[in-house]
């Protein structure tokens, strides 16, 4: 069976949705092919216990970029975002807690009281942090320099650095170092009271199973404070329905716009002809046609598994074989009987910090420990843990007086020692998440009932994140950017003809954000009238 599009896209994570949306607005014949029965990749919603549902993978909303949401009209395709009531709270190990918030007077007088100084060091912090991010928000939407692309790639990477001119000196400075330093060192030069520096630590450990004193690591913070939720800049929201509500919206547009979105439909082989991308042959044997195909699917999976490698270039494949991808993440859903009551906020009645993320990251030793752990036994004995419950925020996720909870856990290593597997150690494994979010809520343990856990394999085998890695690739310095994924094709061209990639193993990398496929589609578009007007004036493909 064989049927002919403008262009097929291996995928239906949101990232591809949001290229095939891009493209049908442009008014291209588009296909969309998802493995799994059900559409968004790692921004879905599915039900983990009887009557709880919750984001499976992905689960906070900051990175999706506002001019994404306002192109593709997401508010129209349903699409609602609502903040969290209370950003960050970190509980400590004496007892006491950290909240960062919106309220710099209350911050600023709690880290004072944890350790003097720590205020006025962090309002001086932010205002260079935010100064930064407001430059990457502009270069995220742009497509890298091709570091081999000759002069025009030159002026590219002049004009994207001429961006940060209007820097002051202070913050091109602070710029300098959040992409070379360590997070550990970082703020360590800036902060002396441990729950801060425990808590920008974690965040420099998302995703990255690396010690929070391994250069590089504090990008990793900086990539995770770049969004905005609401408006707010570097805000975390929460989408209504889960993170699938997001997809499902792109989808609705795309959709709108003519494409055709396929689920239960797993590519075995991208087709070629005159070395040329021209199809894709499914699992079940068919055949859909294209003049172009986009993958959405990690690097690895596309030029390991569904191309032909005679295809690629020697030192490419060099390159993609040596692309890191792995990261320390264990992440879990539970379904609660009762909010958590903790030791420092006691209650179990609904509190301004059941309504926001709750960092169990409290100091940089105990992140060393964890990475420490895992790197040497397998995983963490007290995990480092984001815990969001978002049923306090959107009731469609649990029955009425119960509650839905979020468990985003490093560090976890995907390459077990000693030949164990992660078959027989996630049970384990989970226990040591519970068990530690039992030590600062006593209740919490008692109070669940039930849990779904994925490992770095399970993360890997059900959502084919190669090395359970949440970002399609490490987020280190030299697989970013005009590097990502490699160097020479970072524009979302591959060294085929007709063959793109629009994931999170592009620019801008990892998390929900749609920038990848907005900006391949801006790229492909580009291409196709650039092969219209070269056959109109007779100049062939």
């Amino acid at each position: 069976m064989t049927n002919t599009y403008d262009a097929v896209i291996i995928g239906g994570g949101h990232n591809g949705l949001a290229c095939a949306a891009y493209l049908g607005r442009a008014g291209y014949r588009v296909k969309v092919l998802e493995a799994r029965s059900v559409i968004g990749g790692a921004a879905v919603t599915e039900e983990f216990h009887p009557g709880f549902r919750n984001s499976s993978c992905s689960y906070g909303v900051s990175m999706l970029h506002p001019q994404i949401q306002r192109d593709l009209e997401l508010a129209r395709h349903g699409l609602k975002i609502v903040r969290l009531k209370q950003d960050i709270t970190v509980p400590t190990e004496d007892g006491r807690y950290l909240t960062i918030g919106e309220n710099h007077d209350e911050m600023v007088a709690q880290l004072n009281n944890l350790a003097a100084g720590d205020g006025e060091a962090y309002v001086e912090f932010e205002a260079l942090l935010t100064e930064v991010t407001d430059v990457l928000r502009g270069i995220a939407l742009q497509t890298p320099p091709n570091l081999a692309g000759g002069w025009k790639s030159l002026l590219d990477l002049a004009r994207q650095g001429a961006s940060t001119r209007h820097l002051s000196r202070a913050a091109k400075s602070f710029f300098a170092e959040l992409m070379t330093s360590s997070v550990g060192h970082l703020l360590d030069k800036w902060f002396k009271g441990d729950a801060i520096k425990g808590e920008f630590g974690y965040h420099g450990s998302v995703g990255n199973f690396q010690s929070p004193y391994t250069p590089g690591t504090a990008y990793v913070l900086l990539h995770h404070v770049f969004g905005e939720a609401t408006g707010v800049k570097g805000a975390w929201g929460h989408a209504i329905g889960g993170m699938g509500a997001i997809s499902e919206a792109i989808a609705r547009d795309a959709v709108e716009h003519g494409a055709s979105i396929e689920t239960d439909a797993r590519v075995a082989e991208v087709i070629s002809k005159d070395k040329s991308a021209c199809g894709e042959v499914l699992t079940d044997g068919r055949r859909i046609m294209a003049k172009t195909v986009i993958s959405n699917a990690h690097p690895r999976i596309l030029f390991d598994q569904l191309i032909d490698p005679a295809l690629l270039p020697a030192p490419f494949k060099r390159e993609i074989a040596g692309y890191r991808s792995g990261s320390g993440t264990l992440r879990m859903n539970v379904a609660l009987s009762e909010l958590p009551n903790f030791t420092c906020l006691p209650g179990k009645n609904l509190q301004l910090h059941h309504q926001g993320s709750i960092s169990i990251c409290p100091s940089l030793s105990y992140l060393q420990k964890a990475y420490d752990q895992a790197y040497s036994e397998g995983y963490a004995q007290r995990p480092a843990i984001e815990m969001w419950i978002s049923s306090t925020l959107d009731s469609t996720l649990a029955p009425e007086g119960k509650h839905v909870a979020s468990l985003f856990c490093q560090h976890f290593n995907p390459n077990l020692p000693n030949e164990k597997s992660w078959d027989d150690e996630r049970e384990v494994a989970a226990d040591r998440v519970i068990a530690t979010m039992t030590e600062f809520a006593p209740n919490f343990r008692n109070a669940i009932l039930g849990q779904r856990i994925l490992s770095p394999l399970d993360l890997e085998r059900e959502f084919n994140l190669v090395g359970g890695d949440i970002f399609h690739g490490s987020l280190h310095l030299d697989q970013m950017y005009s590097m990502r994924p490699v160097a020479g094709y970072s524009d979302y061209r591959t060294p085929i003809s007709g063959l793109y990639m629009c994931g999170s193993g592009t620019h801008t990398g990892g998390g929900v954000s749609g920038i990848p496929g907005r900006n391949a589609a801006r790229e492909i578009i580009n291409d196709f009238k650039s092969r219209k007007l070269s056959g109109m004036l007779g100049l062939g493909r």
